[in-house]
């Protein structure tokens, strides 16, 4: 006799996890004097309105803050939270809050004790003094990072690799000078100088449907240097390290701040995210760089996130003058008559997402929310997931 069995009788479908919007965003949220930033946010920062405006906009369950200045009180991402974020803004919308963060040491502003600019001196005043420090900056912290989210970070499982030489990074391209041919740096400067200008951090964090690594940076930018091209290459280097982490293989010299050796769990899902200061075809960086991680078979195709702002802004930059090859649309950022508008942020899922959308928020000029769009010279970048 065959047993029959009714609706009734069914297990109910699965329920699909619950969407996830993760987001980078260059606050510009920085100050050239220590302690600078909370003095700021303990007053009415417009600056920091229109950012917390942005965020509460938008409404990322994971994001990654760039150029938030670092103090080990915590006390200014204290102030952004409570005074910024927890309070409707205009031209935002409804009060935020995160209950969890992660935030660390980087490598800006903290002296080398070494001559990295090559003047001939060690420290100094001014722009000298953040040329020597291990990442450009005028105090230990500036332009640090802030990773904020609404689900538990599994902080005890963070790996931080801000102490790794660049040197031991195989096939690291050491900058020359052109004029002599020989190294920039003196063998003792190189086999000492840190590869992360601020800091590469995995951050897992424990969301509803799986532990998801959320690997975030901020390259320097490939500028300010000689013909040597010592920040280009540098830039391309720290772009690669998140390249070499996902990759499969022995890893031997890929050794966290804690002394564990190696790269990513091959079936773990991660996103990357920052301000990479590299566009895929336009500016001074080295394009193969971001090519090469945008096209590993580890990291999601997507259509490229867009913005009618960006598009409006790269166009007239355009019709002044500055052309660029890149989509106008798919633009990030706008850095002024000099470079015009470029690509610098990302947001890179891991295969095994699915993806529901994607964008940037520049609105356009005649948008209400383009009032608060202006509080950094870049513009948040979001990706909503299906985990």
């Amino acid at each position: 006799m065959t047993a029959c069995t009714t609706a009734a009788d069914q297990p109910a479908p699965a329920k699909p996890a619950q969407p996830l919007r993760v987001a980078t965003y260059n606050t510009s949220l920085y100050s050239d004097d220590a302690g600078g930033l909370i003095a700021e946010l303990q007053g009415d920062s417009v600056h920091a309105r229109k950012i917390a405006a942005v965020l509460q906009q938008v409404r990322p369950d994971l994001v990654l803050l760039n150029e938030f200045d670092y103090d080990a009180d915590e006390r200014a991402a204290d102030l952004f939270q409570q005074r910024y974020l927890q309070v409707a803004q205009p031209g935002g919308g409804e009060p935020l809050t995160y209950p969890y963060r992660y935030l660390a040491p980087v490598n800006t502003g903290v002296p080398s004790g070494l001559d990295l600019d090559g003047n001939g001196d060690v420290g100094g005043e001014g722009r000298s003094r953040g040329n020597d420090a291990w990442g450009y900056g005028l105090h230990p912290g500036q332009y640090g990072m802030l990773v904020l989210s609404r689900y538990p970070i599994d902080a005890r499982q963070v790996r931080s690799f801000r102490l790794l030489r660049w040197s031991t990074m195989p096939g690291a391209v050491q900058p020359l000078d052109p004029a002599t041919g020989k190294p920039w740096y003196s063998p003792q400067v190189w086999a000492q100088l840190r590869l992360s200008s601020k800091s590469h951090w995995d951050v897992p964090v424990l969301t509803p449907a799986a532990t998801v690594h959320f690997l975030v940076s901020h390259p320097t930018p490939p500028v300010f240097d000689g013909p040597e091209d010592r920040n280009g290459l540098r830039n391309a280097d720290e772009i690669r390290l998140w390249r070499e982490y996902i990759s499969a293989g022995e890893k031997p010299w890929l050794c966290d701040d804690q002394g564990h050796c190696g790269g990513l769990a091959a079936d773990a899902r991660f996103i990357i995210a920052g301000d990479l200061n590299n566009d895929p075809i336009d500016g001074d960086g080295h394009h193969d760089a971001i090519l090469a991680l945008l096209e590993h078979p580890r990291v999601m195709r997507q259509p490229t996130p867009r913005s009618a702002g960006g598009a409006e802004t790269a166009r007239r930059y355009a019709s002044q003058g500055i052309v660029h090859r890149g989509a106008p649309q798919h633009v990030t950022g706008d850095f002024g008559p000099q470079s015009g508008a470029m690509r610098l942020d990302y947001v890179l899922p891991s295969t095994g997402f699915g993806l529901l959308g994607n964008g940037v928020f520049w609105p356009a000029s005649d948008d209400p929310r383009a009032a608060i769009a202006d509080g950094s010279d870049h513009h948040l970048v979001w990706v909503d997931l299906q985990p």
